[in-house]
């Protein structure tokens, strides 16, 4: 069993609040406005990232953006590795994405195949005009061809190195940490 070792805190709950609303703000740029636009979070933080964002861009644009939650446990491409019984939360997206915009949310964006799970899911229920990619935080290590159209903060790491994000939704409180795996 692998164990986090908090080295530092890269970002404390302001500087998350700062990076979800200028990242609200180049949403509304560079969509010209929110029409059509749609927020699908991916479980487990990027939902209340999702939220977040949301409600940032309602407080600028004076518009409720739908939110919906996307499960991508069965699109990993890993999944055979994980368990026998993966355990599945489910997706909640009561909206037609055809022609929309959605912007896929996450916390971390590290190799990219949560994405690409994502994407293939997104894919599943429709056929959106465009997909656009916001995190909270992009550390590089890429293993396929993906980035992020919109991020909080980009955090060079060794492989070594973990981020762990932690939410008052989830957690209890707001910051974002780096450090060390031990096995």
């Amino acid at each position: 069993m692998s164990n986090f070792v908090k080295k530092n805190v890269i970002m404390d709950a302001e500087a998350m609040h700062r990076a979800i609303v200028r990242i609200s703000h180049e949403i509304i740029e560079r969509n010209k406005g929110v029409d059509n636009v749609v927020i699908v979070g991916i479980r487990t933080r990027g939902v209340p990232i999702a939220e977040r964002l949301a409600a940032a861009i309602k407080d600028i644009e004076n518009v409720e953006l739908p939110v919906g939650m996307l499960d991508i446990t069965l699109y990993r491409d890993d999944l055979s590795t994980l368990a026998y019984n993966p355990i599945v939360h489910g997706t909640e997206i009561d909206l037609d994405l055809n022609g929309k915009t959605v912007i896929l949310v996450d916390d971390v964006l590290y190799t990219g195949r949560t994405i690409r799970a994502a994407l293939d899911a997104v894919m599943d229920m429709g056929r959106p005009k465009a997909i656009q990619l916001a995190v909270l935080i992009d550390r590089g290590h890429r293993e396929l061809p993906i980035r992020a159209d919109f991020a909080g903060k980009n955090v060079p790491t060794s492989h070594k190195e973990a981020i762990n994000v932690y939410l008052a939704e989830e957690d209890g409180i707001d910051e974002v940490a780096i450090g060390d795996i031990e096995e």
